[in-house]
Formats: C-alpha cells, structure tokens, sequence
C-alpha cells in the first residue's frame, strides 16, 4: 500500500496520541470528517495500524525494576523453541520477547517490583525451564530513550 503526505500526517497523529477524534485529525490535516475517517479505516483494515493502546507507567503502577535477559537454550531444536516460547507467553513479567542472533537465542525484557521480585522470577520460572543453558541478566539503571512512534 503506498502512503500519501495525508496518510503518514495521520499516522504520525495517531502515534502521538490515539485519542484524537475525527474531528481534531481531519481539522489539522485540512480534510473534512468523511474522508479523514475513510482514510484511518483503510489504514487499518491495511494493517498499518495495527491496533490503539493505552501505555502505563510501569514504575507508578509497582514495577520499577527492568531487565533484559540474554537466553540459551540447551539445544536449538523446534521443540525446545516452541516450549519455551509457550512458557514465556504465560509470564507476566516478560513484557517482550525476541528470538536473536549471534551468542544467545532469545532475548527478552522483564519488569518486576524489586530485586526480591527478580530474583523470584529468575529462579523460578525462567531457570526451571528444562530447555534453558544459559542466561545473562542486564539491570537497566536508566531509560534514555523510550517510545513507541515509528519514523515515518
């Protein structure tokens, strides 16, 4: 699907900020209300949107604590893949998970409360699971950059 200046202009709105209504988009693109719609419609049955989300502050609602985990497992075998994949998808904790390249197979990215809430987690869910060789945790002390916008 190719994007005109209206559409990327819609879409860098609507990354800033999902609650805009109609009204306000097509107001400062310069479109009337139908087209505006019409044009925010096909961006998503495109799938360019793919859907509108409320971010929350993590550290305001008790999770403060960020880790990424660097992931080996034992053996590079679909089934291993597959049963760790399913186990990380039913953690809370892990808020993102990537399949990687070079030294490790996954990496993923944990919040917790505390240290104490970490190291409940590590040793209980992540280390347990039979398919895991190896993992190197990475404490974040500081956000510098955080956001969900894509260049357009």
């Amino acid at each position: 699907m190719q994007l005109d200046a209206i559409d990327v202009k819609i879409l860098q709105l609507i990354q800033e900020n999902a609650q805009l209504t109609i009204k306000e988009i097509a107001r400062q693109i310069n479109l009337s209300m139908t087209p505006t719609h019409d044009r925010i419609k096909r961006l998503e049955q495109e799938e360019i949107i793919e859907k509108y989300v409320t971010i929350l502050n993590r550290k305001k609602l008790g999770n403060p604590l960020m880790v990424y985990c660097s992931i080996t497992l034992d053996k590079q075998q679909k089934n291993q893949f597959v049963e760790f994949e399913e186990a990380i998808r039913q953690y809370p904790e892990v808020i993102e998970c990537c399949i990687v390249s070079g030294n490790y197979d996954y990496l993923i990215k944990v919040i917790a409360k505390d240290m104490e809430a970490y190291n409940d987690f590590y040793q209980r869910k992540l280390s347990a699971l039979a398919s895991v060789a190896h993992i190197s945790s990475s404490f974040v002390m500081s956000e510098v950059k955080t956001t969900t916008v894509i260049p357009l």
